[in-house]
């Protein structure tokens, strides 16, 4: 696990361009955004997408160690739901630690690339 400066900061509200996060660095509040079914994507890369929202509604990390903790896939599928996301601007990298400690952050609606 990495140190997160903002997780050092007590009782502080953090904002980013006025947004509260949390200390994974993804807004606060229901990570789902339902427009993620009206893009034509498959239906792993969906899951993916479900899955990192249900860790940053949890405030875990969402990393491809944590991912690949609960992926009931093949590790093709969820590396290629990965790159699909990463792609369209849905899923951002923030820490490049190698293949399984990379750490992501999801992006806000209006920055996907339909």
């Amino acid at each position: 696990m990495f140190d997160c400066p903002v997780r050092r900061i007590a009782n502080a509200q953090i904002l980013i361009k006025g947004t509260p996060v949390n200390h994974n660095h993804n807004p606060q509040g229901p990570a789902m955004n339902q427009n993620i079914f009206r893009i034509g994507l498959s239906v792993e890369t969906i899951s993916v997408y479900l899955l990192c929202c249900s860790f940053s509604d949890s405030g875990a990390a969402i990393s491809t160690r944590n991912l690949l903790g609960v992926w009931n896939g093949t590790r093709e599928s969820l590396f290629a739901g990965i790159k699909e996301l990463e792609k369209r601007n849905i899923l951002l990298k923030i820490i490049s630690g190698g293949e399984d400690k990379n750490v992501y952050k999801l992006t806000e609606y209006k920055s996907w690339k339909l």
